[in-house]
């Protein structure tokens, strides 16, 4: 639905030029929540601006549902930026306007006529929950019921694509998770395609299908969540897991209990979608003559599945300790035999 094809941005600059967005492909399907991830300075807030052409590419193309956004002329280009809304960091709420004046706003400048657009921004209150606020100035909404507005007037144009501009950066956790909810739900009932950006792990677990992770204006990893979040590759991609799953589980084997173990072995379990939601480890019990106790674990929900680690000491004999691990390996969970010596 969304093809980026070599997308790149060069700065000019007094003493040199910055290369903000270098050579990016992306692929990203109608109906999905496309989460782009990275540091300050990676280069991801001018990469979502390339996209509806806030700012113009040095290279490279950007085409939805078959049009080549790149090569709109200003006409053309204000005519399909109605197809594309966007939401930002600090709202950017016009604070002389109410909720519904704001809301109202890109109806006013695409011509409609008023009942039909008091009609429209009175669903887009309901959708968004914000019944009873609809004469409120921004001054007197809280953080979260401003990126309410916000998200209400960009959906106003009924737009195949949502953006994210770091939309849930300046709001507390509580009312980021509540942000986060509002936006699946739309996904879910208009089948939006959104595309988020955030330096934020926690709001790729909540919401994202699939990640593309940057880094010095580059696509360094990318996949289905599930995939990034249990086999991250790069460095990077690594410390953005950490913020939701701890520090790496190899840690696991410095400690104390760990290292007291004199018999038996210690497993890491690696569990990826259904096979969280298994009673695996009573089965084991059940049908093996060996003895588990957990050491620890964390396990995750994501939107395609939870994903997450356990870690085991299992003792018996070594031919049924060996049986056991066949066994746990067939249900398709990932088995790790850990160092404690």
């Amino acid at each position: 639905m969304i093809e980026i094809d070599k997308l790149s941005k060069v700065f000019k600059g007094s003493s040199h030029d910055v290369q903000a967005v270098d050579q990016i492909s992306l692929q990203i399907k109608k109906g999905e929540i496309f989460g782009v991830i990275g540091y300050s300075g990676a280069g991801k807030s001018t990469f979502i601006r390339l996209i509806n052409r806030l700012e113009e590419p040095t290279a490279g193309t950007v085409s939805i549902d078959g049009q080549n956004i790149t090569t709109l002329d200003k006409k053309a280009l204000r005519l399909s930026r109605q197809e594309i809304g966007m939401i930002f960091q600090h709202f950017n709420l016009l604070w002389s306007r109410t909720v519904r004046e704001n809301i109202a706003f890109p109806l006013e400048i695409a011509g409609l006529a008023k009942n039909e657009r008091n009609e429209r921004v009175n669903q887009l209150i309901s959708l968004v929950g914000l019944s009873g606020k609809e004469d409120a100035y921004p001054s007197q909404l809280s953080g979260g019921q401003k990126q309410r507005v916000g998200i209400a007037r960009a959906l106003a144009n009924n737009p195949k694509v949502l953006l994210c501009d770091e939309a849930t950066s300046a709001l507390d956790p509580e009312t980021t998770d509540s942000i986060l909810s509002l936006l699946i739900d739309i996904n879910e009932k208009l089948g939006l395609t959104i595309i988020l950006i955030t330096h934020e792990m926690h709001v790729i677990q909540k919401i994202c299908h699939n990640v593309a992770v940057m880094e010095n204006g580059k696509i360094v990893e990318q996949g289905s969540v599930l995939d990034v979040f249990s086999h991250p590759q790069q460095p990077v991609t690594k410390k953005f897991v950490e913020q939701v799953m701890g520090k790496p589980d190899q840690d696991v084997s410095d400690e104390p209990f760990v290292q007291g173990i004199e018999s038996g072995r210690v497993l890491k379990l690696q569990f990826v979608g259904e096979t969280t939601n298994q009673a695996l480890i009573s089965r084991v019990a059940k049908q093996y003559e060996v003895e588990l106790n957990i050491i620890q674990g964390n396990i995750k929900q994501t939107q395609a599945g939870a994903y997450g680690a356990l870690y085991l000491h299992i003792t018996g004999e070594d031919q049924v300790i060996d049986q056991a691990i066949s066994f746990i390996r067939s249900t398709s969970v990932e088995v790790e035999v850990i160092d404690h010596d």
